[in-house]
């Protein structure tokens, strides 16, 4: 290891621990309950202030490929205010087992409620509905039919096919006719549709004392860990339980250094990729006459779209049961079998590989799929492959892993391009990938809206794993066990945040 890696080790280190110390100690009094309310079994975080005395209840929902842990900033921010804080993993996301539909996820939720009530943890006229996105849907539809004090709903999932949201782009049947005590925020730069299917809510509403509100510079996924937010969200709940105002916001330190501490295991993963890969001892050992780009951007352009065209009619992988990673994985199969049928004699010169080779790429694949996971569980979200996730694991990876292997085909051995370039063409090509996805989205109507929600975070995984694609194949100069890392990582991602059905 030369200087420069282990510079980057000890600053990685830095970072880690760094970041421990400051992520995990927390003000609050935090612990998990299994509530079996309706037979959901729903793994829920009560989440209180260490003071002692409670102004009311708050029961807060995620939305849809969301998780409990990744609410914490918006829930501490209500128990600052003496208010315990129920937050559930609705069903097929996080801990809480499947099967996953947006009309179970409601009906579970209004069960846990009642069950609050007749246990005595929560009263009526003190408790607060509030959730985000699908979870925002639910709260108000919950509200709707039974009385709460009130409701604070981040940007709500559009319940009516207006201002442009697409039928299939609707988790519930109808929106809540007259909402009462209701907040509704919507970010700035959310889609112009769901902020106007948003505003709709309550701007017709007869009752009063609702309200509708737009935060400037924020995202749809940015609310829930804005203090804007939280502030507004205090306000409101002061208003609606006469308590005091002024509650102190969380501080958001730990999240930095939740942040901190990815940094810090991703520095290391350069060094520890390269160790593990080491060198080629034959750097000609694949076959050279891989396609040109141009030609290669137009095998996958067509491969793409015909597996989008496909999938319109046929989806061969439902039985993964995970929803819209189904989809994808699928359509990452019949891409890859045109993009490897169009180069077939490079394939088969490309299968050969080592077995310590393949040995070291699923090593170093599980060891970072591991880190980076439970790094995640313990801060910001939960990551943490269950029983039910990790069985499905097998069966996704042998779906992606032709893609991972025809994407190497069409960049070619790493002498053919800069290191940048060849990072820059591997980015590319998935583009170009998920373009068709969108398209069938936006014009065959395939339904798969999630996958267009999280798109940002697949660009951000995508950087990583194809860098870290590169370090193994430049190491070892096999296609297949650069094929092999990065499927491990795309199946580990998938299965964290896509919903078990």
């Amino acid at each position: 290891m030369n200087r420069r890696d282990a510079a980057k080790g000890v600053a990685g280190v830095v970072l880690f621990v760094a970041g421990v110390l400051v992520a995990l100690p927390t003000p609050y009094r935090e612990r998990s309950v299994v509530f079996q309310a309706g037979g959901c079994g729903l793994d829920t975080a009560v989440i209180e202030a260490k003071t002692g005395k409670r102004n009311g209840t708050v029961l807060l929902l995620h939305g849809l490929a969301a998780n409990k842990k990744i609410m914490s900033y918006l829930a501490r921010g209500f128990a600052a205010q003496n208010l315990r804080v129920i937050v559930p993993d609705l069903p097929g996301h996080g801990r809480t087992p499947g099967p996953f539909s947006p009309q179970r996820a409601e009906l579970c939720s209004m069960a846990l409620l009642q069950d609050l009530f007749v246990r005595g943890m929560a009263q009526p006229e003190t408790t607060i509905l509030a959730g985000h996105s699908m979870g925002a849907a639910i709260a108000m539809r919950v509200a709707e039919k039974q009385p709460v004090a009130g409701v604070v709903a981040l940007s709500p999932a559009p319940m009516r096919a207006a201002h442009g949201t697409p039928p299939e782009a609707v988790l519930f049947d109808g929106a809540p006719s007259q909402p009462k005590n209701t907040l509704v925020l919507s970010g700035e730069f959310e889609l112009q549709s769901m902020r106007a299917n948003a505003a709709e809510l309550v701007s017709e509403a007869t009752p009063s004392g609702s309200k509708y509100e737009v935060v400037a510079r924020a995202t749809h996924v940015s609310l829930i860990f804005d203090p804007r937010v939280v502030r507004l969200s205090q306000q409101w709940t002061a208003q609606l339980l006469q308590i005091e105002p002024s509650a102190a916001l969380p501080s958001r330190w730990p999240m930095l250094a939740a942040i901190g501490g990815l940094a810090g295991i991703l520095l290391i993963a350069g060094p520890f990729l390269q160790e593990v890969a080491g060198k080629a001892r034959d750097a000609l050992k694949v076959p050279t006459d891989s396609p040109r780009l141009g030609l290669a951007f137009v095998i996958l352009l067509a491969a793409s779209l015909l597996g989008t065209e496909i999938l319109r009619w046929w989806k061969p992988l439902t039985r993964l049961r995970v929803l819209e990673g189904d989809y994808l994985a699928a359509f990452l199969l019949l891409v890859s079998i045109v993009a490897i049928a169009a180069n077939w004699r490079v394939a088969l010169g490309s299968l050969k590989a080592s077995p310590k080779e393949l040995v070291g790429a699923i090593f170093s694949g599980l060891v970072l799929l591991l880190l980076i996971t439970g790094w995640l569980e313990l801060t910001l979200t939960e990551a943490w492959l269950n029983a039910a996730r990790w069985a499905r694991f097998p069966f996704f990876f042998l779906a992606v892993l032709p893609y991972h292997f025809a994407e190497e085909l069409l960049l070619g051995p790493p002498q053919k391009l800069a290191t940048w370039r060849r990072l820059a063409a591997g980015l590319s090509f998935r583009l170009v990938a998920w373009l068709a996805i969108l398209v069938g989205i936006s014009y065959l109507h395939s339904g798969e809206i999630l996958l267009a929600l999280l798109a940002p975070y697949f660009a951000m995984l995508s950087i990583l794993q194809r860098r870290g694609m590169d370090v193994i194949r430049k190491g070892t100069g096999s296609a297949a066990a650069a094929a092999v890392f990065g499927a491990i990582l795309l199946a580990g991602f998938c299965l964290v945040i896509f919903p078990i059905t």
